[in-house]
């Protein structure tokens, strides 16, 4: 059955986009400095300038990575950063998607252990976080109970853990 993908042990079809390790190379170059050129990028992994371009606008579209600037937070304004853990009656999704439409919210994730999803809030100030806690996540429909993770100093985030 050519172009269409297997299934997984659900039955479901597996929705992974391939990844050759040319291309596992250039988003190696690319985590290492997001702005190196395509051209030397295509001289690292071996390809045109031309077949680079298409590569990292196909990795793009098919959402395998984002091309971004990452800040500190609290040198464009930022105060407060939390992790805050939250249990879920029933239906996780619904929940999880009006996180993810928060602009605050940096990214949801849905766990097995101790919370259902980790959220990760970069706000102005306490009186933002108190606002957003208590006013917008708990008040969703199914958050049962939160647990805040207070950020009192951000020693390390790197988004260069290569391809593996």
């Amino acid at each position: 059955m050519r172009g269409v993908a297997p299934r997984n042990s659900h039955g479901r079809r597996d929705r992974t986009p391939s990844i050759d390790s040319v291309s596992l190379a250039i988003i190696e170059q690319l985590q290492e400095d997001g702005r190196r050129p395509y051209a030397a990028i295509g001289k690292a992994v071996g390809l045109s300038e031309a077949a680079v371009r298409q590569r990292v606008q196909k990795l793009l579209d098919q959402g395998v990575m984002q091309i971004v600037a990452v800040t500190d937070p609290l040198t464009v304004g930022f105060r407060r950063q939390a992790m805050v853990g939250i249990n879920v009656e029933g239906d996780l999704d619904p929940v999880a998607d009006a996180l993810t439409a928060m602009e605050e919210v940096e990214y949801v994730v849905m766990t097995a252990g101790s919370f259902d999803l980790l959220i990760e809030i970069v706000c102005e100030d306490d009186d933002h976080l108190l606002e957003m806690i208590n006013k917008r996540i708990r008040t969703l429909p199914g958050v049962r109970t939160t647990e805040s993770f207070v950020y009192l100093k951000l020693r390390k985030q790197t988004y260069t853990w290569g391809t593996r």
